[in-house]
């Protein structure tokens, strides 16, 4: 079986390919956002926050041959842990990582973490529109109250994300809850109904919608800050193509007669 560790939008047609490959698999997400996984006998999904002992305990429960980490680019945490669960399991650990979007322009900036970003952003004296998601809030409201500039953000449309945003003392009406990837169309919408003049993001590749908010922002004249993704484990195999992931996992952990034969 692989342990399959999603988060993304490709989570759903590479736990098929896998599958389709003859792997049994155990896709594991931390919410349990809908995953169109289909109802392929080979595989299964849990949902629930995972860490490094729990990746263990269930290598050890099911017999993980392998483990595929594709979180989230952003998700450092998850991805160490699975580098370190494989590494103590003694099984490969393959990591798709979606290709970067060329994100270049006069207009964009680059930041290595939160506390930068939100020191850059509100810099400039005028609102900003976060979409980073609702887990990295407090850098922002704190430069928000210190300089008075407005912000707005946008997130997920999930029970969780929207409780951020109200423990943050966002107030409701500059809260945007969606499901991206967003297009020109409605990013241009979002900074025209906040008078937006700083966008922060994260390099979520072309799938993330990076280049639809890079292409709004230069036509609205705002500043995109953009949050430089975080460094993979460097022994893990890296591949930003679910088919080459998918031929290197056959080779380095073939598939077997129980895989085929045993429904997951």
């Amino acid at each position: 079986m692989i342990l399959f560790i999603g988060g993304t939008s490709e989570t759903a047609p590479i736990a098929a390919g896998l599958a389709e490959a003859g792997y049994t698999v155990l896709v594991s997400t931390a919410t349990e956002t809908p995953l169109a996984i289909g109802d392929h006998p080979r595989i299964s999904r849990r949902a629930g926050h995972l860490d490094e002992e729990g990746m263990v305990a269930l290598g050890k429960e099911h017999g993980i041959r392998a483990i595929v980490d594709a979180a989230h680019p952003y998700a450092a945490a998850v991805h160490l842990a699975a580098h370190n669960a494989a590494k103590r399991i003694g099984i490969p650990c393959l990591v798709f990582r979606r290709p970067d979007a060329l994100t270049q322009g006069s207009n964009v900036r680059f930041a290595a973490d939160h506390a930068e970003a939100a020191e850059m952003a509100f810099a400039s004296g005028r609102p900003v529109l976060l979409t980073t998601g609702s887990r990295n809030l407090t850098p922002y409201t704190e430069a928000a109250r210190r300089t008075g500039i407005p912000f707005a953000v946008r997130v997920l449309d999930a029970p969780e994300s929207l409780a951020a945003c109200r423990a943050a003392a966002i107030p409701e009406d500059r809260i945007i809850a969606g499901r991206g990837p967003f297009s020109v169309t409605e990013n241009l919408a979002a900074i025209h109904r906040f008078g937006i003049g700083v966008m922060v993001t994260k390099e979520s590749g072309r799938a993330g919608g990076i280049e639809a908010k890079l292409d709004a922002a230069a036509q609205a004249g705002c500043t995109l800050i953009v949050l430089r993704r975080p460094p993979i484990p460097a022994s893990d195999a890296l591949f930003d193509n679910p088919l080459l992931l998918i031929a290197s996992l056959a080779s380095r952990v073939p598939v077997t007669i129980q895989d085929q034969a045993c429904p997951v």
